[in-house]
């Protein structure tokens, strides 16, 4: 295993490996928050994550696990991104990716991500929704196995807009990507989910991102993955954030990071048996850092 991060950190661990991208140098960070500890935080976070994705297109490693890291200090040194997902997809060459949930009951893609619950309707297009189910499709085929995966549209409206009266993005926009797709759907998101777990689908295409993360989050907090699909190669996190309420204490549940660990590990073991990647047929990918602000990001 190789790990990247900040030298005073990843010092002591056990590794095959180490890469060093700067020292904190900050303690074990129970000062009162400021400006400039957070600025330095996210620069060494933003470093490591991209450095990993540099090894990860080099060949130099078969998949990349990151840890949490909080969105408003990687804001400030100069990293502009909603989350790892797109930040991901940038550094790949801007590939199209889906950010999925996995556990062992249920897997949850997400169609529309990081984005106020307002905007949803406008960025809920067929195109979206049906990319999402192909890279979903790719994913399932190349790294679990799944020959003829089944999918399930969930629907955005209560009772799947019964016919219009609570809306009707299921019939102008997610039943036409659904047959498209040949997935099952739309269906309502008080039943989707729950068949899912019964067997009955291999993955829920989630129209946004608090229904589908609550359903996975209920079914399997702390046995959850994310897996972020469509790069190529394969990157997992834990199924929760920073926790900075309980930093320090030594009481972290470190169980969905040991999971994610593992599920790199088997993902990159079987997309070497099967001789490729899950993004569609092209030479090894350039890393791309281009965006954001340079000046922010160095030191």
């Amino acid at each position: 295993m190789t790990l990247v991060g900040a030298e005073d950190q990843i010092g002591s661990l056990a590794a095959s490996r180490r890469v060093p991208v700067g020292a904190w140098g900050q303690g074990s960070g129970e000062a009162p928050d400021d400006r400039s500890r957070a600025i330095r935080a996210g620069r060494l976070t933003g470093h490591a994550v991209e450095t990993a994705v540099r090894l990860a297109l080099a060949g130099e490693v078969d998949a990349v696990v990151t840890a949490p890291a909080q969105k408003h200090a990687l804001h400030l040194a100069g990293f502009p991104y909603p989350g790892h997902t797109e930040w991901l997809a940038h550094l790949a060459g801007d590939v199209d990716v889906a950010m999925m949930l996995a556990a062992e009951e249920l897997r949850v893609v997400l169609v529309t991500t990081h984005v106020p619950f307002r905007d949803v309707p406008a960025l809920l297009t067929q195109d979206r929704v049906i990319r999402t189910g192909r890279i979903t499709e790719r994913g399932l085929r190349e790294w679990w196995g799944i020959d003829r995966p089944r999918l399930a549209l969930c629907a955005v409206n209560p009772h799947a807009g019964e016919s219009g009266l609570f809306g009707d993005e299921e019939s102008r926009v997610l039943r036409p990507a659904a047959e498209f797709l040949g997935a099952a759907g739309p269906l309502p998101a008080d039943t989707v989910f729950v068949r899912a777990m019964r067997g009955e689908f291999d993955a829920v295409l989630a129209p946004y991102h608090d229904v589908g993360m609550t359903a996975i989050k209920v079914a399997a907090f702390g046995r959850a993955v994310n897996v972020t699909l469509g790069l190529p190669f394969p990157r997992t996190s834990p199924d929760h954030g920073t926790a900075f309420d309980i930093a320090g204490q030594g009481t972290a549940d470190a169980s969905s990071m040991r999971l994610a660990i593992e599920l790199a590990v088997e993902l990159a073991q079987r997309r070497k048996s099967r001789g490729g990647d899950a993004t569609e047929g092209s030479s090894r990918p350039v890393f791309n850092d281009r965006g954001g602000d340079p000046s922010l990001r160095s030191g």
